[in-house]
């Protein structure tokens, strides 16, 4: 039983407002004190409340953030569809994965990354409906599940043409890049449904004493189903989908890394042996150990750079769901949390906008095909001197190797017709 007050002091607002109801019997009948509380905060500070404030604290430095990374992923991964889809030479099996994982950046970019930053600059009301949340989870869900399955694919590849290279004749083809490219959208569009389905739109009721029915200024799109079932989804989602692919990831280049320092070491004798007499056959057969190399090397620094640009995401949805948010202990957590969130988000856009990066870095044909649309000229080989130096070699270090004219046979294929190969080699 609550006290009555003095009715005839005053104070502030708030506190003259349960003063009023505490003296007014026919209202304060089932008010307990909390909900007298409520009763007498305006609609601002009751959203606030529950809701948080309506926009971010660190919008404009998260804002601008966003919008240099999006300047760079958008055109970096527009043009790297643009010069795989282009060009004859470049639509190799490993290309066909580049290609899909740009196409899945490009999609966080133009889509999701407005809706976040809509967001943050007004978190309530949420304007695009039911329909909108369904979306944006599951446009999140499906790209993070496809982004990992692509560079896992992308790993295996790698393996397959590296480790098996005869195996890799029938194995690593372009009509099995298709396939398998296909298989990782429709099982990254099964798998988003599940924690899709948790989402909606959620309202906050009206203050009791004010009314029966919900604030239309609060709809937030956020989980609406039981927690646990969130819970069990992310932490299986995170095993599934990232900490396992990335230790498969780790062991095929552990072996991929072995293989290429056998090769090394028995080049080595087989120079030593030949004392000097190189033939042409031992000169190209060197020429494509070392493109395999340098592909294999820089898609090493690709795997490498998508664990550090994901592992904040996927930190950050375990922490969310570990949390207890009934629980007013956790309210340090819940600040750290608050960092983790920004932090991961920036790391989340920054994995679609590196790609391109690196490689305009480390492929010199990636790189003189984005001068060419760039720069609206036609694309020529750089010509290749006399000399048949091993430095010049691996200086020509590219993501695609000579395509097969047929169409099915890996990049380290040589199937061709006499005349078509010949214009192939010259490209190189």
């Amino acid at each position: 039983m609550i006290a009555k007050p003095n009715c005839s002091s005053t104070d502030s607002s708030a506190l003259r407002c349960i003063q009023d109801l505490l003296c007014n019997s026919s209202v304060v009948l089932n008010l307990s004190e909390a909900e007298m509380e409520e009763f007498c905060l305006n609609q601002d500070e009751y959203l606030e409340k529950y809701l948080g404030p309506r926009r971010s604290p660190v919008f404009l430095p998260v804002c601008i953030t966003y919008l240099l990374i999006f300047l760079v992923g958008a055109v970096g991964n527009i043009l790297t569809c643009f010069v795989i889809a282009r060009n004859k030479v470049m639509r190799t099996p490993t290309n066909f994965y580049l290609f899909s994982l740009a196409v899945s950046d490009l999609l966080v970019l133009l889509l999701g990354m407005p809706l976040e930053l809509y967001e943050m600059w007004s978190n309530y009301p949420f304007l695009f409906g039911k329909g909108g949340c369904y979306f944006k989870t599951f446009l999140f869900e499906t790209v993070c599940f496809a982004s990992i399955l692509n560079v896992t694919a992308l790993s295996l590849e790698r393996y397959i043409a590296v480790v098996h290279p005869l195996r890799a004749k029938y194995v690593v083809t372009r009509t099995h890049a298709k396939r398998v490219i296909l298989s990782v959208w429709s099982v990254s569009v099964l798998c988003a449904i599940p924690n899709t389905s948790l989402h909606g739109i959620f309202t906050l009721p009206l203050p009791k004493g004010k009314g029966v029915g919900a604030l239309s200024t609060s709809a937030t799109c956020m989980l609406v189903k039981p927690r646990w079932m969130y819970n069990l989804i992310i932490q299986i989602t995170t095993l599934l989908f990232f900490l396992l692919p990335m230790l498969t990831i780790s062991v095929l280049y552990l072996l991929i890394g072995m293989q290429l320092k056998r090769e090394k070491m028995l080049h080595v004798l087989e120079a030593k042996a030949s004392l000097g007499q190189d033939s042409y056959s031992n000169v190209r057969s060197q020429q494509q150990k070392t493109r395999r190399q340098q592909v294999t090397k820089m898609l090493f620094v690709l795997v490498v750079m998508f664990g550090i640009c994901w592992a904040p995401f996927h930190t950050d949805r375990l922490m969310w769901s570990f949390l207890d948010h009934k629980s007013s202990e956790h309210m340090k957590i819940f600040q750290i949390y608050e960092y983790v969130h920004v932090i991961s988000g920036v790391f989340f856009y920054l994995s679609s906008a590196v790609n391109p990066i690196l490689y305009n870095l480390m492929s010199t044909r990636f790189r003189e095909m984005f001068k060419e649309v760039m720069c609206h000229h036609k694309w020529r080989p750089v010509p290749r001197k006399r000399s048949l130096s091993m430095t010049r070699v691996t200086v020509r270090s590219t993501l695609s190797d000579v395509p097969p004219c047929n169409g099915t046979v890996t990049t380290e294929g040589e199937d061709c017709d006499m005349a078509e190969c010949q214009e192939n080699k010259t490209s190189l």
